[in-house]
């Protein structure tokens, strides 16, 4: 989910997550050990309704909207250096599905199987798993606490066992990783350290 330089140190000027260009490896170990291969990105124009250059208002409520819950700076803007995959990866063409989340101005959802934050307008990626009858879903990517618990928890309760990888994740910050992991905990998401499990159990 959003393996994007934008949430990296490659990009300071946007919303970079410590040590987030270093997971693509991690990433395509995991795929490895996939029958498919989904992404998603956030693309999303600096015109965008919650764009802000205050930065006491940064990750904090107050936009007007339905579909938009935070202010954030400026980031992963088609065309820039942000909006690209983290270093590794391929590119969105060779993967199996691919969605792009936060088009319109006045939408920002942070999983990657709604369009909206009432999650009733599907990007596609539940029915499209479902109709290759696929059960687990390995997950990983930016940011654990924001894009990557959205998503996980989407796919967990669409009745797939999501497993996340946390090699292949970083977080903002270690008390709302922490947060993120206890909710993926309850709601029956199950934990791999790295892909070192996966292949020893093959």
């Amino acid at each position: 989910m959003d393996a994007q330089r934008t949430f990296t140190p490659l990009c300071p000027e946007e919303l970079p997550v410590e040590e987030g260009d270093t997971i693509g490896p991690e990433l395509n170990r995991q795929a490895r050990c996939a029958a498919y291969r989904l992404g998603s990105k956030d693309s999303h124009s600096p015109k965008a309704v919650w764009v802000t250059e205050d930065p006491e208002k940064i990750g904090q409520g107050g936009v007007g909207g339905e579909n938009v819950e935070e202010h954030w700076p400026v980031h992963a803007v088609p065309g820039t250096e942000g909006f690209k995959l983290v270093p590794g990866l391929p590119r969105p063409a060779d993967y199996d599905f691919f969605v792009w989340k936060g088009v319109e101005l006045d939408m920002h959802p942070y999983g990657a199987c709604y369009h909206d934050i009432a999650e009733e307008m599907s990007t596609g990626v539940i029915e499209w798993l479902d109709a290759r009858e696929v059960s687990h879903v390995l997950v990983g990517g930016l940011a654990t606490d924001f894009c990557v618990w959205a998503t996980a928890r989407q796919l967990q309760q669409a009745g797939f066992q999501v497993i996340l990888n946390r090699a292949a994740c970083r977080g903002i910050a270690d008390e709302s990783v922490e947060k993120a992991l206890q909710a993926m905990k309850a709601v029956g998401i199950e934990f791999i350290e790295s892909c070192d499990e996966l292949e020893q159990a093959a």
